[in-house]
C-alpha cells in the first residue's frame, strides 16, 4: 500500500438526504424523495482528495453500529485506507439534509461519536510521514488541534477548514494551521470574532462580497495564519498570503445538489498541491474543478469526481 501523503481528521456521518420542490414552512409536510449515503466533512475531504489522486488516509470515529459498519464498507469498496476509533457507547454520526428543486441545501447534523475521538486515536506514525494534514471542526476539537501540532511538528502542510464554527472553537488553535480554508460566512464570523476592533462595525456576508480585493486580503492578513483561501461560492475562491492576493474564478456548471461542495474544494485543493508540487493557484483551480464536478451530482461522498474526470474538465476548461 502507498503511504499516504495527505492524512484527514474529520468527521464521519450517515447522509439522510431528502429532496423536495422547496424548503417546507413551519408545520407544513412535503412529499419528496430520499436517499442515504456516507458524509460527513472529514469523510468528503478525505474521498474527494481520494479520488482526484492524492493518496489518502482518513481517520475518525464512528459507533458500534449499523451505521458504522456501513462507514467501514463503503471506504473498503472505495479502496481508501481509513484509520477508525470505535466508541461502543456512541451513536455514529448523522445529518439530515434537505435540498430542494435549485439544488441548495439545509442541514442539521448529530455529531455523536465524533465528539469523542481523542488524541490517543490517532495514528502518529502516519501523520508523522504525510505532506499534508486536513482537519474541520467536526470532530473533538482538542484532538484535531493535536493533529494539527502533530502535523506542524513533523513539517507537513496543516490546513484547516474551519466548519463548523462552533462557539468552543479557540483561536489557539489557528497557531498551528498553514492554510484556512473558511467560507464567506465562517470568514465573516471569525473576522468579527477575532479581528473585530472597539467600535468597529461588525463585518457581513453582504459587506464582504463587496470589498476591495485589497480591503479583503488586509483583513485575511488579521487572522494571523499564513495562507488564507476565502471560497465564494459561484464566485469562485481568493487567495490571500504575505506577498499579495489572487482571486480564482468558479466553473459554470449545471448544480444538482449543492451539498459538500466546500468539501470537495478542500479535497481537491490538497490534491492539486501535491499533482502541482505546491502552486497555491494551479491546486485552487483544482480544487475549483473538483468542487464544480461534485456538485453536478446528488449526494456528498459518492458525488466526488475522480482523477480522470477532473483531468478532462480541467482540459475542456483551460486557464
Amino acid at each position: 500500500m502507498t503511504a499516504p501523503q495527505v492524512v484527514v481528521v474529520g468527521s464521519y456521518v450517515t447522509d439522510l438526504c431528502f429532496n423536495c420542490a422547496h424548503f417546507p414552512r413551519p408545520g407544513e409536510t412535503l412529499a419528496g424523495t430520499s436517499r442515504t449515503g456516507p458524509g460527513g466533512k472529514g469523510s468528503n475531504q478525505a474521498v474527494a482528495a481520494a479520488r482526484a489522486g492524492a493518496p489518502t488516509l482518513y481517520v475518525g470515529a464512528i459507533g458500534n453500529d449499523a451505521f458504522g459498519r456501513e462507514a467501514q464498507a463503503f471506504y473498503e469498496a472505495e479502496g481508501i485506507p481509513a484509520h477508525w476509533a470505535i466508541k461502543p457507547k456512541q451513536p455514529t454520526g448523522a445529518a439530515a439534509i434537505l435540498v430542494n428543486a435549485e439544488g441548495q441545501n439545509q442541514i442539521i447534523v448529530a455529531l455523536a461519536a465524533n465528539l469523542h475521538l481523542r488524541r490517543d486515536d490517532l495514528p502518529i506514525d502516519a501523520i508523522d510521514g504525510a505532506r499534508i494534514v486536513i482537519a474541520q471542526l467536526e470532530a473533538d476539537l482538542p484532538a484535531t488541534t493535536h493533529a494539527l501540532k502533530l502535523g506542524r511538528t513533523a513539517g507537513a502542510l496543516t490546513v484547516l477548514n474551519p466548519a463548523p464554527l462552533r462557539p468552543d472553537f479557540q483561536p489557539a488553535m489557528l497557531k498551528h494551521v498553514d492554510i484556512l480554508i473558511p467560507n464567506e460566512t465562517e470568514f465573516v464570523e471569525l473576522i468579527n470574532r477575532l479581528g473585530h476592533q472597539p467600535g468597529q462595525k461588525p463585518l457581513t456576508a453582504k459587506a464582504l462580497l463587496k470589498l476591495a480585493p485589497a480591503k479583503l486580503h488586509a483583513l485575511c492578513g488579521t487572522l494571523g495564519v499564513p495562507v488564507v483561501i476565502v471560497t465564494l461560492g459561484q464566485r469562485g475562491c481568493f487567495i490571500s498570503r504575505a506577498d499579495g492576493y489572487l482571486e480564482i474564478p468558479a466553473f459554470t456548471v449545471d448544480a444538482v445538489d449543492t451539498t459538500g461542495a466546500g468539501d470537495a474544494f478542500v479535497g481537491g485543493f490538497a490534491a492539486g498541491l501535491l499533482e502541482h508540487e505546491g502552486d497555491l493557484a494551479a491546486a485552487a483551480r483544482h480544487g475549483c474543478a473538483v468542487a464544480a464536478l461534485s456538485v453536478t451530482k446528488p449526494g456528498t461522498a459518492p458525488s466526488m469526481p475522480t482523477r480522470t474526470a477532473v483531468s478532462r474538465f480541467l482540459k475542456k476548461h483551460p486557464a
